[in-house]
C-alpha cells in the first residue's frame, strides 16, 4: 500500500472543501468575461465577434438591472401571453385593412360610374 492510500479526499484536494465558498462568492458578486474577435483581410474587417459572459445568480443580475428572462416569450408564461395577443392583434389588424380596401374598392367602382 502506498502512502496516498491512507489519505482523507479532503487532504489530497484541500482547495475542494472551499470549492462551495467560491462558487456562491462568485454568484453573489458575479463574474464578466469579456472578448471580442475580429477577423480581417488585407486591412478589411470582415467580421466581428462581441462576446460578453456574465456569471452570477438571478438576484444578482436583477440588482444589476438584468432581467432578461422575464420578457423571453420561452421562459415566462406573462411573455407568452404578451406574444400571444400580438398575434391576435396583428391577425386582426390584418382583417380591418382588408375590409377597409374592399369598401374602398366599391366607393371608387360607384365614383366612376357618376
Amino acid at each position: 500500500m502506498s502512502a496516498l492510500d491512507h489519505r482523507s479526499p479532503a487532504a489530497i484536494h484541500p482547495s475542494s472543501a472551499s470549492l462551495a465558498d467560491v462558487l456562491e462568492r462568485v454568484l453573489d458578486k458575479g463574474i464578466v468575461i469579456a472578448g471580442d474577435i475580429t477577423v480581417q483581410l488585407l486591412d478589411i474587417e470582415l467580421l466581428t465577434l462581441k462576446l460578453r459572459l456574465l456569471i452570477a445568480s438571478a438576484d444578482t443580475a436583477q440588482a444589476m438591472g438584468i432581467d432578461w428572462w422575464k420578457r423571453d416569450p420561452y421562459l415566462s408564461a406573462p411573455a407568452l401571453s404578451i406574444q400571444e395577443e400580438n398575434r391576435m392583434l396583428r391577425e386582426r389588424l390584418e382583417r380591418l385593412e382588408q375590409a377597409l380596401e374592399r369598401r374602398n374598392g366599391h366607393q371608387g367602382d360607384e365614383s366612376a360610374a357618376d
